[in-house]
């Protein structure tokens, strides 16, 4: 299964450790795009930045190879999506496993993408 961004984001918070269902699952994965979106914002503290870099270090990447990037290309080309959704959406696609989301809005309209949302189904 492929973490989308908030995903990895929410699990290096103090409260997030109920998301490891998902986030410690065998086959859970993270797009490299992920590495950018959650390590590059302005303002994150040493604290985040250690946490988040800490939990990459555990989970297997899937790089953005040609075949990624051919797939998030014609994602674009269909409808307006942000470059690291289209690129995290067309790493599930390639590589044939579900999307673990919050924002299910975000990639609703992909066909044959299997899409989790935790926050729905949390205790």
């Amino acid at each position: 299964m492929l973490l989308d961004t908030n995903i990895v984001i929410h699990a290096c918070k103090p409260d997030g450790a109920w998301l490891s269902p998902w986030t410690r699952h065998p086959e859970a994965a993270y797009a490299t795009v992920t590495r950018v979106e959650a390590l590059g914002f302005t303002g994150i503290s040493a604290g985040e930045d250690a946490a988040i870099r800490a939990f990459l270090t555990q989970v297997l990447s899937y790089a953005l190879d040609d075949e990624v990037v051919e797939s998030a290309v014609r994602l674009r080309q269909q409808k307006r999506m942000k470059l690291g959704d289209s690129i995290i959406a067309a790493t599930a696609l390639e590589y044939g496993v579900p999307l673990v989301t919050r924002n299910v809005d975000d990639f609703k309209h992909i066909p044959g993408l299997q899409l989790i949302n935790p926050f729905a189904e949390q205790p």
